[in-house]
């Protein structure tokens, strides 16, 4: 799992023999928010904009509660809209193109190489992502909500 901010990436890293599930998902914000501490030092004031897909660990009421409580904002995503996913949209293409043709020998090394991938990838990278996500919801808004694929 990984979280954008426009200067640095903020990744969790879920066990690979568990499922992305409710608990996980509850457990997982206080890390992320000691997380965006650390690699935000002095922009705190600025606040939290979370933005994350549908799926039902992300809208569950204790998520969804826990988010507020830690005073984030949390952008709506419009159901079934992986176009609007910039984890979608932005960072696999570039990822899988990395890693195509690697044959990883054991889980810590596909966490290693993603880790130092993501943390490699520069400033302008992150911010991009977050632009495209802005035309992408024009566009969206646009086509009155219609899936838009490019």
């Amino acid at each position: 799992m990984t979280y954008s901010i426009i200067q640095n990436p903020v990744e969790f890293l879920l066990p690979s023999q568990i499922s992305f599930y409710l608990p996980h998902k509850i457990n997982e914000i206080p890390q992320v928010k000691k997380d965006i501490k650390n690699k935000r030092r002095g922009h705190q004031s600025k606040g939290v904009i979370l933005h994350h897909d549908n799926a039902r660990p992300h809208t569950a009421a204790q998520t969804v509660q826990t988010i507020n409580e830690l005073g984030w904002e949390l952008l709506p995503h419009p159901p079934y809209s992986p176009d609007l996913a910039p984890s979608d949209f932005h960072l696999f293409g570039p990822l899988k193109a990395f890693t195509r043709g690697t044959k990883f020998e054991s889980d810590d090394e596909v966490k290693s190489v993603v880790s130092d991938w993501l943390r490699h990838q520069s400033k302008d990278f992150y911010a991009e992502g977050i632009r495209k996500l802005v035309h992408r919801w024009e566009k969206c808004v646009t086509v009155l909500g219609d899936y838009v694929e490019k």
